[in-house]
């Protein structure tokens, strides 16, 4: 695996904050960078909606740069695929509209990892044992300094992209779609501090 990997999308323009502040777009995008190139029919089984309605969300989203049709195997439908690896919010804005924009895409994006654990757990029984031993939910309380924090989350990006499944290009046949998710912030405490 080599260091030179594809960085990932910051977003920082309005319209596009917008279209992943909608929960379909977001989570289409999201599946296309998940898994590579579907059908509007694949993406709708995955995230919940008509065919005919991601098919629509697609073409807005190709509008924006953030899918583009990809090269069909049957003839039949053509696929879309993600134009980008992964997408950076980079920090809160001040503005507290860009910001309200920003809170909603995170919102999407947590609601769906949410809905992607409960759908391990609802399945962890029929997994074979090597994937279900192989996993971790892990929670962590660190003391950091806010520099230590932003080369913590550099240092792991480094650790986590090479395997990135749009970017790996020598996964094993064995190999599997895996979510990985992590948030890193300082906890505010039940009454607003944070120590």
């Amino acid at each position: 695996m080599g260091d030179d990997l594809p960085e990932r999308r910051r977003v920082r323009d309005a319209e596009l904050l917008e279209a992943l502040a909608h929960p379909l777009r977001a989570a289409l995008v999201r599946y296309l960078m998940a898994v590579g190139p579907k059908t509007p029919s694949e993406c709708a089984q995955n995230v919940g909606s008509s065919a005919s309605n991601c098919s629509w969300h697609l073409r807005q989203l190709a509008r924006l740069g953030l899918v583009e049709p990809a090269a069909a195997t049957d003839g039949r439908q053509r696929p879309w695929q993600a134009c980008d690896v992964g997408l950076d919010l980079g920090q809160l804005d001040q503005d507290p509209v860009v910001r309200s924009t920003q809170l909603a895409m995170v919102g999407n994006a947590l609601n769906e990892e949410q809905a992607l654990t409960q759908r391990f757990f609802d399945k962890a029984g029929e997994l074979d044992p090597e994937w279900l031993e192989s996993g971790g939910l892990n929670t962590y309380s660190l003391r950091i300094t806010s520099d230590e924090l932003a080369q913590l989350i550099v240092d792991v990006d480094a650790l986590i992209r090479p395997y990135v499944g749009t970017i790996r290009e020598d996964a094993p046949a064995e190999a599997r779609t895996v979510h990985v998710g992590l948030r890193a912030f300082p906890r505010i405490e039940a009454d607003g501090t944070y120590q």
